[in-house]
């Protein structure tokens, strides 16, 4: 696992030993970041399931101005927190449930990753809190990666959907943005 582009560009991270965590492999993130583009430049950005951090750093490393990490496990954060200091970054980093740190993050974002475990079905509620706490930016973009087809809740819409075998990347923005 690396950093694909940007200032920090070829860099490895450090990763997870076993299968018990599943990073975004690098041809399903490099097609991601040609989607999302320019998007970065300036954003703000939350990990909220971060796992390594790889989708925070990787939007850092090419332009992004914040990324916020979230993830629930203690082990997970270990290894996030160890990739941001090698990369020489900066970052606030919560050891929260995906919902309590949707409700205490504060500010709005540009971009928010969700990569949740494949077995968990978060989507709807995720992205009713982040609708409720008026976490996104007008037209910033929710990414939410899963196994199944998943679908947007009222007030949603499916901007882009793109599948990559077993690994489906779907993009939801507001509807009434």
């Amino acid at each position: 696992m690396r950093i694909i582009a940007g200032k920090h560009r070829g860099r490895a991270l450090a990763q997870f030993r076993g299968n018990a965590v599943r990073p975004t492999p690098d041809r399903v993130k490099e097609s991601l970041f040609q989607v999302l583009g320019a998007r970065l430049s300036g954003a703000r950005v939350l990990d909220l399931f971060c796992g390594s951090g790889a989708l925070g750093l990787e939007s850092l490393s090419r332009g992004a101005r914040e990324a916020v990490f979230n993830d629930a496990s203690r082990d997970s954060l270990a290894i996030c927190k160890k990739n941001i200091a090698a990369l020489g970054e900066h970052a606030q980093v919560y050891n929260l449930d995906f919902r309590a740190c949707l409700m205490r993050v504060g500010g709005r974002f540009d971009v928010i990753f969700a990569d949740p475990p494949y077995a968990e079905r978060f989507t709807q509620e995720a992205l009713t809190l982040i609708a409720r706490g008026d976490l996104l930016e007008e037209g910033g973009v929710v990414v939410w990666e899963s196994e199944r087809e998943e679908t947007p809740p009222e007030g949603w819409r499916l901007a882009d959907r793109r599948s990559y075998g077993r690994t489906k990347m779907f993009l939801f923005e507001r509807s009434n943005a």
